[in-house]
């Protein structure tokens, strides 16, 4: 397997010299190619601030973020900009769609923008939504549509270009639980079918369950991990339960 993200003893300070925050606290970890990772911890932990460094969002105050070999924490201007829309893709608690697009013209939108040729983005676009079960919502705007559907919607979007990296903040966070598991199913389906390499912030034990390996933060440092391995769900889930505890969270708030 090939790596596609490599984080290299970063650190962020927020404030000024008379009052420092050490948001993210001397971090390092490396992601494969077609691995789902979730990044857990309490409110404050630092895991929203990684998240953000490493969509490029935030910068580090020292050290380096690597995504497939390039060294992301030294791009500028117009680099940067062409690797968060060619490299990145992005899935949001609250969707992000444009209320003035059709499903399918939200998901379109990334490969209009290169330039792609109409017939290989139908063909694209089709495909993907066959995989998400969103064909029949394809020419329906997002006011149409339930949270479960623009979060399968928005899912689509990401990985249309064929991003390096998606990643994920706390998708699961507006919806119910039915559409909730139908997402979280989505993304096994992006993981296993597409190889899509997924990195997910959350703090709920039973949206972490889905991923084969959990990070937990803490104060800004990484606490454990946990690998599923041949673990069944349940099982992964209740081991992420275990480590919550001994982080000090309530088990009963990751449910």
């Amino acid at each position: 397997m090939s790596k596609i993200l490599k984080i290299q003893d970063i650190e962020k300070y927020y404030g000024n010299k008379s009052n420092l925050t050490k948001a993210i606290d001397n971090i390092s970890f490396e992601v494969e190619k077609g691995e789902f990772i979730a990044i857990m911890g309490a409110s404050g932990s630092g895991k929203t601030t990684l998240l953000n460094c490493i969509s490029t969002i935030d910068k580090v105050t020292s050290g380096h973020i690597f995504v497939a070999e390039e060294d992301i924490t030294k791009l500028k201007g117009a680099k940067l900009n062409k690797f968060r829309r060619e490299e990145l893709g992005f899935i949001f608690q609250d969707f992000n769609l444009l209320d003035t697009l059709t499903a399918y013209e939200n998901i379109a939108l990334a490969l209009s923008i290169q330039n792609v040729k109409v017939n290989t983005i139908e063909k694209k676009v089709k495909e993907i939504a066959e995989k998400l079960n969103i064909t029949d919502v394809l020419n329906k705007y997002p006011y149409q549509m339930s949270g479960g559907q623009k979060q399968r919607v928005a899912s689509a979007r990401a990985i249309i270009t064929d991003p390096k990296l998606i990643l994920a903040d706390e998708p699961t966070g507006a919806l119910d639980s039915k559409s909730a598991k139908m997402l979280l199913e989505s993304f096994q389906v992006l993981n296993e079918k597409w190889q899509a390499t997924i990195l997910m912030v959350t703090h709920d034990a039973f949206t972490a369950s889905y991923a084969s390996k959990v990070i937990f933060i803490k104060d800004g440092k990484i606490f454990h991990e946990l690998h599923k391995g041949d673990k069944t769900r349940k099982d992964f889930f209740e081991e992420i339960i275990d480590v919550v505890t001994l982080l000090g969270g309530d088990a009963n708030d990751a449910l």
